[in-house]
């Protein structure tokens, strides 16, 4: 696959970097759901010590997902997922791939807005019909353990009941080491319940 070159926005200034599988439109898109108002975040954002955090999980680590459609549903667990990771200027990228494969899954952008005191995130999905997916923290979590909400979207039709309902997601993002983490994805669906269950729960193991 061609790779194209994105425009993601850094304290204020604009630097063009390659993304896996990316256009424009969507670079574009991430960058102002991560970055915000870029002219309004400090010079010295990538000097924060949870920049440095993020700086230390460059590299290619081995994924595997489970997945519950509903909390009372089977597990389906799906093996042989890579991440790669890099740090675009102060945040950091990763992009979901299966093994062996170019095509991106999945991208996302984490970062620390020190102006803000908050973790700010986007995800691209590539495997659902979803728009961009924003998140933030609420407090300045630490690099160990950050918990992002979501803003509600309207659940694509990937499993029975889902379809047209608007779905909260909250993911909590758990490291336990420099070469494990864990990173879950609760959900509520708006179908009268109020039943949060654990969706999603990828398990990371850095690859040496």
């Amino acid at each position: 696959m061609a790779r194209q070159s994105g425009t993601v926005a850094r304290a204020g200034r604009v630097r063009c970097q390659p993304l896996l599988g990316s256009t424009v439109a969507i670079v574009l898109l991430a960058s102002a759901a991560v970055c915000g108002r870029a002219s309004a975040l400090s010079p010295k954002d990538d000097e924060a010590p949870e920049t440095a955090a993020l700086a230390a999980q460059e590299g290619r680590w081995a994924v595997t997902d489970t997945f519950r459609s509903k909390p009372d549903a089977d597990p389906q667990r799906s093996t042989g997922l890579v991440a790669d990771r890099r740090m675009v200027g102060s945040f950091l990228e990763e992009t979901l791939h299966s093994a062996g494969e170019t095509r991106p899954l999945r991208i996302d952008y984490l970062g620390y807005d020190a102006i803000a005191g908050q973790w700010r995130y986007v995800s691209i999905e590539a495997r659902i019909p979803v728009a961009p997916m924003p998140a933030a923290s609420f407090t300045r979590d630490p690099p160990e353990r950050i918990t992002l909400r979501f803003d509600p979207f309207v659940a694509p039709d990937i499993a029975p009941g889902w379809a047209g309902r608007t779905l909260r997601m909250e993911a909590v993002i758990t490291r336990d080491g420099p070469d494990h983490e864990i990173k879950d994805q609760y959900f509520i669906l708006a179908d009268g319940s109020g039943v949060r269950w654990l969706a999603h729960r990828y398990d990371y193991r850095r690859e040496r």
